[in-house]
């Protein structure tokens, strides 16, 4: 995935979080990602070569402003 990332960007993942849900939304982009379900609202961190590694595409984009 070579796209670029933005906090507020929903994301959607190849495996399923164990409460169902697939998207993510990026609340924190830097050497690790702060990620939260969207179905659930758990936040995890991740490495960034992580998300990007499970990425398998961009559901939504934050409007810019």
């Amino acid at each position: 995935m070579d796209e670029k990332l933005n906090v507020g960007d929903v994301i959607r993942l190849k495996k399923q979080h164990p409460c169902g849900g697939y998207d993510w939304e990026i609340m924190r982009i830097g050497t690790d990602f702060r990620i939260k379900c969207t179905t659930c609202d758990r936040q995890i961190w991740l490495p960034r070569r992580e998300v990007m590694r499970r990425v398998t595409k961009v559901v939504s984009r934050k409007e810019e402003e």
